[in-house]
């Protein structure tokens, strides 16, 4: 079949199929978001328009924003489907790097085609072109290799024929699923070749589950059977493996409190009696209590950021540490017990073995006791105050309105502490807190991902007035395409945690509070977020108090659904009220400084550091 690579490559991505959770066949590829500029318009963009009724194409405005969103399909769909994004050559494609960071360090599946310069050469140097003086295989497209799993320049028609098996193998897989990049030059684009009719075959892509080695589950047992105080870490893995029930099954057969990372949050129903509350620096103090007493922990499809240890300051010196992963490259850090294995595979076959044991009744009670207090803790947070609404509030409302099936999204700043700490969650998975990277203005353009993906309920997406600022292209981008989610707003002026991060370092406040920044104004002004996102395209909800935010969320809920367009919520809250885990967090101070304010938090860095777990025992 004679087609130019660019056709090829459309075709590929649409016989491919994927088997989701419930059996069921959909697309890998639901849908291209595309930026066209001279380099892709006239190949891929030619490809794509003749299959335009069987391939879904969404114009972006920001290439960054809409490979966010292409992220964001992602990780809405339990890695089970994959966004796609291409731009042209040059400021396009490099735009999209950042995106494929945001991809590579949360393990999520993206597919980025953008534009290359001429293999051939011939017009060198072409409009967007950089040239590098000492390479001229060189091009800026190469800025992608840091960021992908997998990267290829399709340099001749038939290297598809190679490649496509790979782009496939990376994204469905759990063990090495990530960004792939596959930059498209020009000439290679448009230039023929007779392919094998089989490339266009139908493939139902099927979830791997790796079985673990009879040897390392034996050895995993032995620790678990010699456990008084076991706990059990829930990961992003068991989300993506399907395997939340089988982790409660596994936490009730053997009587093991249960905690949750970032990626792993509503897994367990917030009620749950073995359910401690979530782990590390954005999580409770009842998880973090526990994880300092426990003499085992059983760590389940995480990859142990800093966030979710404390950085390695919140367990016990003496803890053993097992770690079921399909990837061994986290299986194995800091001196685990490596149990490599597909989550939901490797529990049932390690509570086969476990068999009828369970640990201390005492240890479970203790769990539930610490989160009684860290629920009440979170409701008195929650309750009215005088002065300006605080994160916690804003969460509660939008908490104790949204339902089951509802979906709820931040990224940055300091609403991530709030949403993991204190969402009371129904045990469906459905929050992404995108805090691999964190990226500012994915919480916009990731939600318009999110509500192409997650069509069982309303998105809802909250964000600061900082990361509004950022990246708010792509509110455009889903109202024109008719897609429906909600935002609200939290304006608190300016980089508010960032600037809570510098004063409780010692730092003086410095260029992040709008009162901190330099500016030839007595009084300087002031964004109508509500007046531009109506200038979006997008339903506006003003809100003036705490008392008002109930009924406008109910509203713009209905109005998101209805008229399938965003509607922004807007709300003025508290700069400096936030909640706190009780974890530590290492962070650069520095070890000279004029401040004594600065000497004295280098002196609690310094603490800090001495109860760090390097490697395990």
């Amino acid at each position: 079949m004679k087609l130019t690579t660019a056709q090829a490559l459309v075709r590929w991505m649409l016989a491919q199929r994927t088997e989701l959770f419930d059996g069921s066949h959909a697309p890998l590829f639901p849908g291209v978001f595309a930026i066209f500029g001279h380099g892709n318009v006239l190949s891929l963009g030619n490809a794509l328009e003749e299959v335009r009724d069987r391939m879904p194409v969404w114009r972006g405005h920001n290439e960054q924003g809409m490979a966010l969103a292409a992220v964001g399909i992602g990780k809405a769909s339990h890695r089970r489907q994959v966004g796609v994004a291409t731009s042209s050559i040059g400021p396009g494609a490099l735009n999209m790097v950042t995106a494929a960071g945001v991809a590579h360090a949360n393990r999520l599946p993206l597919l980025l085609l953008p534009g290359d310069t001429f293999t051939g050469r011939a017009p060198d140097p072409v409009l967007q072109q950089v040239e590098h003086f000492h390479d001229p295989t060189t091009t800026v497209n190469d800025a992608f290799r840091a960021v992908s799993r997998y990267f290829d320049r399709i340099t001749r028609p038939e290297q598809l024929l190679s490649t496509l098996p790979q782009v496939a193998r990376i994204l469905t897989d759990p063990a090495d699923c990530g960004p792939v990049t596959l930059a498209l030059p020009q000439d290679v684009q448009a230039e023929s070749y007779d392919f094998p009719e089989s490339l266009f075959a139908e493939v139902v892509h099927r979830p791997l589950r790796q079985r673990p080695d009879l040897h390392s589950l034996a050895h995993a047992a032995r620790a678990v059977r010699g456990a008084s105080r076991p706990l059990l870490v829930l990961g992003g893995g068991v989300r993506y493996s399907g395997a939340a029930g089988r982790a409660l099954r596994f936490a009730e057969q053997h009587n093991i409190p249960i905690t949750e990372t970032t990626a792993g949050r509503t897994l367990v129903p917030h009620d749950h009696p073995l359910h401690a509350g979530p782990l590390g620096i954005t999580g409770s103090t009842s998880a973090n209590v526990l994880a300092g007493e426990a003499d085992l922990v059983i760590a389940v499809g995480t990859r142990l950021q800093d966030f979710t240890t404390a950085s390695w300051t919140v367990f016990s010196p003496d803890v053993r540490m097992i770690s079921l992963n399909a990837a061994r490259f986290d299986a194995v850090k800091h001196g685990s017990t490596a149990l490599v294995a597909d989550a939901d595979e490797g529990l049932r076959e390690l509570t086969d073995v476990l068999g009828s044991w369970q640990a201390p009744p005492d240890w479970a009670r203790r769990a539930l006791t610490e989160r009684a207090r860290w629920d009440e803790h979170i409701t008195a947070l929650r309750k009215p105050s005088a002065g300006l609404p605080t994160y916690a509030q804003v969460v509660g409302v939008v908490n104790d309105v949204s339902g089951p099936t509802d979906y709820v999204m931040t990224a940055s700043g300091g609403l991530p502490g709030e949403l993991i700490g204190g969402w009371r969650a129904s045990g469906e998975a459905t929050m992404d807190v995108e805090y691999g990277f964190s990226c500012m203005g994915y919480e916009l353009a990731g939600a318009w991902g999110a509500a192409i993906a997650h069509t069982g309920g309303v998105v809802t997406t909250l964000l600061g007035d900082g990361s509004y600022l950022m990246l708010n292209s792509e509110l455009f981008s889903a109202a024109f395409a008719g897609h429906g989610f909600v935002a609200v707003v939290c304006d608190n002026d300016g980089y508010a945690v960032i600037h809570r991060l510098q004063t409780g370092q010692g730092g003086a406040g410095f260029n992040n509070l709008y009162g901190d920044c330099l500016s030839t104004h007595a009084e300087p002004p002031r964004t109508d977020f509500a007046g531009h996102a109506a200038a979006m395209g997008c339903a506006v909800f003003p809100v003036e108090s705490l008392g008002e935010l109930e009924g406008a969320y109910r509203k713009a809920r209905e109005v998101a659904v209805g008229e399938k367009r965003p509607a922004v919520v807007v709300i003025r809250t508290h700069p400096s009220s936030w909640t706190e885990a009780g974890a530590w967090w290492e962070v650069g101070v520095p070890e000279t400084s004029h401040r004594p304010e600065i000497a004295a938090a280098r002196e609690e860095v310094l603490e800090g550091k001495a109860r760090q777990v390097r490697y395990l025992s």
